[in-house]
């Protein structure tokens, strides 16, 4: 699958845009990975995900409700530098002490940690899979929390307290048994090779709003409000080729549209700009223009 032209900048001059849904969220997130039992431990024991089935080399993960994650085993496939692709996937918690609760559960078991940021309106926490895949644990300030300056969200990368987050749990001695069942995932970062044209395809084509920009490097988009749902980064490179079918990493996200009305408007838009999309059994999927997948589904 690929793009009937490749300038979308050029391809959506002409249309007149209609939004995304307010109520539109992202569903789960599926990945490459070279050893599913690996993995599958991995995000057992480290994030407390569960799992939810698992066949012929796939596995569904979950927090007790739906689907946050699809594992797809490809022996001997591997991480490749400097390409277009998952940056990470951010699982939203719902609370701060949910957020302390995995934090001491990642002490706990020793896993490494690359870092973390207040963000002003979240607290995260980075790390990665066995394969590379790049993780954001996080839970959201409240929306009446939020700063903004000329109409813009205030987003910021400040010091974490880690303390003040383990703070929450006060010395609770209940045992981890994993994520709480309202975490979700919260939203989807990506490397792309271009970053007008990967902005203006995810605001005018799919119809996220765009929010702000990252000293000129990274975009962010949302739909109601959000904080971003949607992070587009050139942080791998202006240019960077998308990864050969045999690399770990994303296969595709998926967004949660709340009705057919709002299907019927997204079809129209790939339409008009000529994006090339499939129906298939378990919804819309397409490819932006640096070729990551993003598969759209209904879901009232």
């Amino acid at each position: 699958m690929e793009f009937v032209e490749s300038d979308v900048k050029e391809k959506t001059g002409s249309i007149t845009f209609t939004r995304l849904h307010p109520g539109t969220n992202l569903g789960y997130v599926s990945l490459t990975v070279a050893d599913l039992r690996r993995s599958i431990d991995f995000y057992e024991r480290s994030l407390g995900f569960q799992v939810q089935d698992r066949e012929n080399g796939t596995a569904y993960l979950g927090a007790g409700g739906d689907p946050l994650l699809n594992l797809s085993e490809r022996p001997g496939a591997r991480l490749l530098p400097r390409r277009t692709g998952l940056y990470h996937f951010a699982i939203l918690t719902p609370s701060r002490q949910a957020l302390a609760k995995s934090l001491r559960n990642l002490i706990d078991t020793g896993t490494e940690l690359q870092g973390g940021a207040d963000h002003l309106v979240s607290e995260a926490i980075y790390l990665t899979d066995p394969d590379g895949n790049g993780i954001e644990i996080y839970r959201d300030r409240p929306r009446a929390d939020w700063e903004f300056e000329n109409g813009t969200i205030k987003m910021g990368m400040e010091h974490l307290d880690y303390q003040g987050i383990l703070a929450e749990l006060n010395g609770d001695p209940a045992p981890w048994i994993g994520l709480e069942p309202d975490t979700r995932l919260g939203h989807m970062h990506l490397h792309v090779s271009d970053l007008d044209e990967a902005t203006v395809f995810y605001d005018q084509v799919i119809g996220f709003d765009f929010l702000l920009s990252y000293m000129g490097t990274a975009s962010f988009l949302s739909a109601g409000g959000y904080h971003h749902h949607i992070g587009v980064n050139t942080w791998n490179g202006v240019g960077a080729l998308p990864p050969p079918e045999d690399s770990v990493g994303l296969r595709y996200f998926t967004v949660l549209l709340p009705g057919e009305d709002d299907l019927g408007m997204l079809v129209e838009r790939l339409q008009r700009a000529r994006i090339y999309y499939e129906m298939r059994d378990d919804g819309l999927f397409t490819l932006d223009p640096s070729q990551n997948g993003m598969l759209f589904v209904v879901k009232g």
